[in-house]
């Protein structure tokens, strides 16, 4: 039997391709994001609204699913956020969230944020979720935190929490956590040889080459620049990747290869977030 996804701040569809791949069927997916609303339709042939959720104000209009998924806008407990939480409009995107599993009543949920979700607010945030989900929709709430780099076999550490719930009892008693799988892969397996279009790579004439020439000597790991000096990362994977990757800024990883010291690709970073191979970025889009 195949279970029937719906899929909420869709993004450009990572925790889709995941569901895609243990076999679920697709239904459909909401984004609000036009870029991101482009690329996952690049990859994607299932509907998609691409709307504001709140103007969705009839889930139905969708459809039923079994599972709802929702990897809603973590900004607001994030710890580079300004911790407004629910006092942020961002966060209440979280009640939209639980507005559709209200109405539509699926079989289950996949919820998915930062680490620090759990812990924002002194964890009141975290409480109001659980309330909202255990007493108002009458879920099991299932919470547990993962790193991409032990459950995926791909060298990205990045730390998330999930959270997973159940209207019927025998399924919540039913589920388990995964369990951690051995890292064989290396960065290079993500990594693509062949030389980069020129824009990614770092000059003599840049003002930071001189440092980052001296520090960067291995091809084997990836470094990080920190705003004022280089970090390697002595652990062979990559740092966590954020929305800053394709300009530059801070943290961003840097790796050398056999022409240069450069910058993460667009197809790179896609790679170490887990999607395959065929995925594709439309032709005008920008890094």
């Amino acid at each position: 039997m195949s279970y029937s996804v719906g899929s909420l701040f869709a993004g450009i569809g990572g925790i889709c391709y995941g569901f895609k791949q243990a076999k679920f069927s697709l239904k459909w997916a909401n984004e609000y994001n036009s870029k991101a609303c482009e690329t996952y339709s690049h990859n994607f042939k299932h509907k998609l609204v691409c709307e504001d959720i709140h103007q969705l104000k009839n889930p139905h209009d969708l459809g039923y699913v079994d599972v709802i998924t929702s990897g809603f806008p973590c900004q607001a407990f994030s710890v580079a956020g300004y911790r407004k939480g629910f006092n942020d409009p961002r966060g209440n995107l979280f009640f939209e969230t639980a507005r559709f599993i209200d109405t539509l009543k699926p079989k289950a949920f996949l919820l998915e944020n930062v680490k620090n979700l759990k812990g924002h607010d002194g964890g009141n945030t975290f409480k109001v979720i659980q309330n909202v989900i255990e007493n108002d929709l009458g879920y099991s709430f299932i919470p547990f935190i993962l790193n991409s780099k032990d459950y995926g076999n791909i060298p990205q550490t990045r730390e998330r929490i999930y959270i997973v719930g159940f209207k019927d009892q025998d399924l919540t008693e039913k589920f388990q956590v995964p369990k951690k799988i051995k890292l064989t892969k290396s960065i290079h397996d993500f990594i693509e040889p062949d030389q980069k279009d020129d824009k990614y790579y770092y000059h003599s004439d840049h003002q930071y080459f001189p440092t980052l020439s001296k520090e960067i000597q291995s091809r084997d790991t990836l470094y990080q620049w920190r705003r004022i000096y280089v970090r390697e990362n002595k652990s062979n994977v990559c740092p966590t990747l954020t929305a800053n990757m394709g300009t530059g800024g801070h943290n961003v990883p840097i790796l050398k290869d056999q022409h240069g010291i450069r910058k993460l690709t667009p197809k790179e970073c896609v790679n170490f977030q887990g999607f395959p191979k065929g995925f594709k970025f439309p032709s005008e889009m920008a890094n």
